[in-house]
């Protein structure tokens, strides 16, 4: 998905996001960091997994297709070089030793074992790395080369199959986040951990996530994604228009962009949350700051480590330092005109796929009763 027109991504400060808790940069801790959290904004999932190989068999389930796809190099790098990514969690961990120290871990989803690392150098007594793709065997190589495999232990499977050498860990930390949050649905595997072996008293890092939605003029972007099936060198192909619309877009917004408020969708307690709390509907109201057109709702997430000395985490919104996750946009069947003050109000319901639990159903209702625009409108959106 190609970067969106007139993209921007200084860090400005704005009072779009004033409630929320302000973080230390991880540049503060990582002297060597050349970019890290991007928490000094007031603004506070894997990367979408690359083409299947088909050289195996050719029974593969979807979830197969997701953990061979994981076995691409270029994923690891793109998440490794994703600085406000890695940077935060090294910064959580070197800087909050106190927890590590003498502790068993589990890093659940483990890739190329880089939090692992982490944590072993951090002081860890043991850590048990999971990984289900073939990046375990790299990830087993890296530990060695590194002269951490009396510390770090590989294990390659699934987190809901393996069988772990001890009763309990002390610690559970995991990168689980897709786009939009819940895309590939790896939450469940750290709930599923989380319940199985975190000792009482335990910690889970991340401990919260939340998820956020504001609205957007894109006129140029939808005209180029979106309307541009209404004429296709002279043929009408508006069929495929209307299933462009429900394929929410993950991409970079231009701050400028913004029109509205943000809203506050979901907070997600990881420590405490059963799987089924990843399925919701929560109301919204977006107040115009401005005149202008709304094209699309874009959502994006905050992911907070509340248990460090010092609260960390950072933010995946078009306000903040640029991340692998982007923004998720979802696009209007209709072109709204609003007015300063008024609101677009209405509902996000999401929820996992029936046929494929690591896709994500969402539907959206929302209307708008202003002195030039009134409509109420019910759509559908699905990531896949």
């Amino acid at each position: 998905m190609g970067r969106r027109k007139n993209n921007n991504n200084n860090n400005n400060n704005s009072d779009m996001n004033n409630n929320h808790l302000r973080f230390q940069d991880a540049d503060e801790v990582i002297q060597d960091a050349a970019e890290s959290s991007n928490l000094d904004d007031h603004s506070m999932c894997e990367p979408e997994p690359s083409e299947p190989s088909f050289l195996d068999s050719d029974d593969k389930t979807s979830a197969d297709y997701y953990f061979d796809s994981y076995s691409h190099f270029g994923i690891h790098e793109e998440m490794l070089k994703d600085t406000v990514r890695t940077k935060t969690y090294q910064n959580v961990i070197y800087q909050n030793r106190f927890l590590f120290k003498d502790k068993v871990v589990l890093d659940v989803g483990a890739g190329t074992g880089i939090l692992s690392l982490f944590c072993a150098k951090a002081g860890a007594a043991h850590v048990y790395a999971v990984e289900c793709s073939d990046m375990a065997n790299m990830a087993k190589q890296i530990v060695e080369t590194n002269g951490y495999s009396n510390v770090v232990t590989v294990l390659k499977g699934k987190i809901e199959e393996i069988e772990l050498p001890v009763e309990k860990v002390d610690i559970i930390i995991s990168e689980w986040m897709g786009y939009f949050l819940l895309f590939e649905n790896m939450l469940n595997s750290v709930l599923y951990a989380r319940d199985k072996w975190l000792v009482e008293g335990g910690i889970v890092l991340p401990d919260k996530a939340s998820l956020h939605l504001t609205a957007i003029e894109d006129a140029d972007y939808k005209e180029d994604k979106i309307e541009f099936w209404n004429n296709v060198y002279g043929f009408d192909m508006s069929c495929i228009k209307k299933q462009a619309i429900m394929e929410p877009l993950v991409d970079t917004v231009d701050q400028n962009q913004i029109a509205t408020n943000c809203q506050l969708l979901k907070t997600m307690d990881i420590s405490k949350m059963s799987p089924g709390d990843a399925s919701f509907t929560a109301p919204f109201k977006l107040i115009a700051e401005r005149d202008d057109y709304i094209h699309a709702l874009v959502a994006y997430f905050d992911v907070t480590f509340t248990k460090c000395h010092k609260l960390m985490g950072f933010s995946t919104g078009p306000r903040s330092r640029a991340t692998h996750w982007k923004q998720t946009v979802l696009y209007l069947e209709d072109i709204l005109t609003i007015c300063q003050g008024e609101a677009i109000v209405g509902s996000m319901t999401v929820a996992q796929n029936k046929k494929n639990p690591r896709d994500v159903d969402i539907m959206v209702k929302y209307s708008l009763n202003g002195r030039r625009c009134n409509v109420s409108r019910v759509q559908y959106y699905k990531m896949r």
